[in-house]
């Protein structure tokens, strides 16, 4: 029961919510205050990046709901800020990323300070069976429910890519957003740097854009999604902390400029749209160097995602991936009469300047036509007339008429007619 007394003591910490991000730990509570605003139970949220005084003197009031981010709740437990004795509920939201091998060491510590008699909630939109397996150390018997087939994106959402080379996804990028007439697009990058670096292209090609990742302060993060969600910036970049806890209402396009090294991160991306009923598109760029990710993306999913085409830039991209016949594999046909011994390095030489064969005087150049082949000189022997063998001997009489005349060359011992 809830009390209404403003005494700090009767206002334990009940209820805890654990998020992996800032702006999942911001949207969790926006929820728990729309969900309970009838219910007289006090909420509160605690996240790094900014100042924790105000934080601490929140916490004093008393506190039944706390949403956090591991990190800085463990900070606030150290100056003994909040107490978690009192805990009944405890609840990994986004429990994969929770439990993968970054926040492991901080849940165990947290976990530590619990009382060992409380409900453990687990949610996800993906779970792998390593994470399930290591689920089962913070939970006895659990139950599981499953509104929906295990790692299954929402239908709303339609999923395609274009394969592209890599150097022009900023260029197809920047001319869908420009053709299609985007106004709001989530574009996903793999690192925080290519994320900053893609922003200021977009800018350059004068589409407005901003960037949101774990280096950027909180006030500019949170600056930036707001600017987002107003429209004041059309494309959005972000690492994958914005896959954890961007809630955007309506979001229509989703982009995936890189594709995540870990399949289940692109169900959490394109679940940024599709949202509450509403439809979506999530596109991918996929160039050679991708298609591994995207195999093990369709394994995933367990669906094939539809190739799409945009003109001036997949066949181009096409043409790229079948490897064109090297420049060595074509000389050939070109010099079809020389020998197949000499050096590769005279075949570029068709590409100089005509004017400047005169200057040359080697001996290769006194054939006639300056693209004929060089020769080597026959020997001899094939250039001088044929000559009998010494063995052979004279031709018996004619036994033709006297009007015929024998030939004055004599007759080879090998074509002479044998005596009878």
């Amino acid at each position: 029961m809830a009390t209404k007394s403003f005494s700090p003591a009767l206002h334990p910490v009940r209820c805890l919510i654990l998020t992996p991000t800032r702006e999942l730990a911001i949207q969790v509570h926006d929820s728990v205050k729309t969900y309970g605003k009838h219910v007289p139970l006090r909420s509160f949220v605690v996240y790094g990046g900014v100042n924790i005084n105000p934080q601490i003197e929140e916490l004093k009031r008393g506190v039944e709901i706390l949403v956090a981010t591991p990190g800085r709740l463990l900070d606030l437990v150290g100056q003994k800020a909040v107490n978690l004795g009192k805990v009944q509920i405890l609840v990994l939201d986004e429990a994969d990323r929770m439990l993968d091998m970054g926040f492991i060491p901080d849940i165990k510590r947290i976990i530590a300070l619990l009382p060992k008699q409380r409900q453990t909630l687990l949610f996800s939109a993906t779970f792998s069976d390593e994470i399930r397996k290591l689920a089962k150390q913070f939970q006895n018997d659990p139950a599981t429910i499953e509104v929906a087939r295990r790692n299954e994106p929402i239908a709303l959402v339609t999923q395609y890519v274009h394969m592209v080379e890599a150097a022009r996804k900023r260029e197809l990028l920047s001319h869908l957003v420009r053709k299609n007439n985007w106004e709001q697009v989530l574009v996903f990058c793999k690192t925080k740097h290519g994320s900053n670096r893609l922003a200021s292209q977009l800018q350059k090609d004068r589409i407005n854009a901003d960037a949101i990742h774990g280096n950027k302060s909180q006030s500019a993060r949170i600056r930036a999604l707001e600017d987002f969600k107003a429209g004041k910036v059309k494309v959005l970049v972000a690492t994958d902390i914005a896959a954890r806890g961007l809630d955007i209402e309506e979001l229509p396009h989703v982009v995936n400029f890189d594709l995540p090294h870990v399949p289940e991160d692109y169900v959490h991306r394109i679940g940024r749209t599709g949202r509450a009923g509403s439809t979506g598109e999530a596109l991918s760029l996929v160039c050679a160097e991708d298609r591994p990710l995207l195999s093990a993306i369709e394994r995933l999913i367990n669906k094939k995602i539809e190739v799409r085409t945009a003109d001036g830039f997949d066949r181009g991209s096409d043409r790229g991936e079948r490897s064109a016949p090297a420049p060595q594999q074509e000389r050939p046909q070109q010099h079809r009469g020389a020998k197949q011994h000499e050096p590769r390095q005279h075949a570029p030489k068709q590409h100089e300047p005509r004017q400047h064969a005169p200057k040359q005087h080697e001996p290769k150049h006194e054939h006639r036509g300056p693209r004929q082949p060089k020769r080597e000189p026959l020997p001899d022997f094939f250039s001088k007339p044929y000559e009998p063998s010494p063995s052979a001997q004279a031709p018996a009489a004619s036994h033709e008429g006297p009007g015929r005349r024998r030939p004055a060359t004599p007759v080879p011992a090998l074509f002479r007619k044998k005596a009878a």
